[in-house]
């Protein structure tokens, strides 16, 4: 069901073509975040007119609502919420450990090794993922590209806590992948399409645990592998070292995902830096602070300044709401809390963000990668 195909490299910077039961992905690729089933603020028809190709569900809002027997009833996420290109889902760690932790509820996030007690943010129920659990009930969402169940310790752990989630991530990986080899046999023998999962390197900034961590996921041979606990509060010298540590570690043939990373600039230096894969809610949460994606770094629409500005958001953005509206207006929108104005700016940053990572390809197709990033680099001031 899954095929890619290496189209061409421009040093690390590489473009995949990866073919699923859901239409095609070409990398380098951001996939906008549909946490509950949707992206914020923006339509399934909008997100196929950017040519968004890919989004993200979560495994854990899924589960808890409407219920992942739910999402399987109607056939799945795609057609439950009427989005037809492929769809990843996260294994949930994330906001079980954040979530479960509110000051509604008595606290109660507890890891052990069979898996992780918590407390649903809603109600305060009760629940228990395990590894195969939660490839069950990704298996139920129908996504076609599913992440193994992991523990991603806090970026300040100790030397010895990062060791002990790294290992339990590893003990948990092998059992999500006996389980995803058990529910694709499942679902071929009811006719619905397989399911690629993607092992997780951990070990937070630790170089020897992120070597040991992408040797032994390596070692897995998971069809995929992905980076997370590296966009958690680390700073991007962190970032920069633990990732070209780890790129001796890592198979050359298969695709790479960097989880949380969405700002442009991310974009750019981890395409450089031989990554494939991004996601990030960034682009339809920063419209709060009325900032917008710009080629010259970002915008705030909130300042005094832009009140009277008939000029468009970016003269140099070929999206529809750089061509329709001004400055002024969407000023308006945001400093009264419209829903139109909330909708514009998550549409242009998520657009900004997708056709860079367009152009980016381009350029690693005619070998000029290098050229594309010293000239965003140019504009772009940080």
């Amino acid at each position: 069901m899954f095929q890619y195909t290496l189209e061409n490299t421009d040093g690390f910077a590489r473009a995949w073509e990866i073919k699923t039961a859901h239409w095609k992905i070409q990398t380098p690729i951001f996939m906008p975040v549909g946490t509950k089933a949707t992206v914020k603020w923006i339509s399934p028809e909008s997100l196929d007119e950017m040519w968004a190709q890919i989004i993200l569900n979560n495994t854990y809002h899924l589960y808890l609502r409407p219920g992942d027997e739910v999402v399987k009833h109607f056939w799945g996420a795609h057609k439950f919420q009427n989005y037809h290109g492929p769809i990843l889902t996260d294994s949930g760690w994330f906001q079980v450990f954040s979530l479960g932790q509110t000051r509604q509820w008595d606290s109660l996030v507890k890891i052990t090794e069979d898996g992780v007690h918590f407390r649903s943010f809603i109600d305060g129920s009760k629940h228990f993922f395990t590894p195969e659990r939660v490839m069950d009930i990704q298996s139920n969402i129908w996504a076609d590209i599913i992440m193994a169940f992991d523990e991603c310790a806090p970026g300040k752990s100790t030397h010895s806590y990062a060791r002990a989630a790294m290992e339990r991530t590893h003990r948990w990986a092998e059992r999500s992948k006996s389980q995803w080899l058990e529910n694709n046999k499942l679902r071929k023998s009811e006719w619905l399409h397989e399911q690629a999962l993607f092992g997780i390197v951990q070990g937070v900034i630790f170089d020897d645990l992120r070597k040991e961590s992408a040797k032994f996921i390596r070692e897995l041979d998971t069809p995929w592998i992905s980076i997370w606990g590296l966009s958690v509060g680390e700073s991007k010298e962190d970032m920069y070292r633990i990732l070209d540590i780890m790129k001796q570690e890592l198979p050359e043939e298969k695709p790479r995902y960097l989880m949380w990373v969405g700002t442009p600039e991310d974009l750019i230096e981890w395409i450089y830096r031989w990554v494939d894969m991004f996601d990030c809610v960034l682009p339809t949460r920063v419209w709060r602070h009325g900032k917008a994606f710009w080629t010259y770094w970002s915008i705030n629409i909130k300042n005094e300044k832009f009140k009277l500005s008939d000029e468009k958001l970016d003269s140099e953005c070929a999206c529809k709401v750089c061509k329709n509206y001004s400055r002024w207006y969407l000023r308006h929108l945001i400093k009264e809390d419209e829903m139109h104005g909330m909708s514009l700016l998550s549409h242009h940053n998520l657009q900004f963000l997708i056709d860079l990572w367009k152009n980016a390809r381009i350029a690693i197709q005619e070998w000029k990668y290098s050229e594309f990033r010293d000239i965003f680099w140019s504009k772009y001031k940080i």
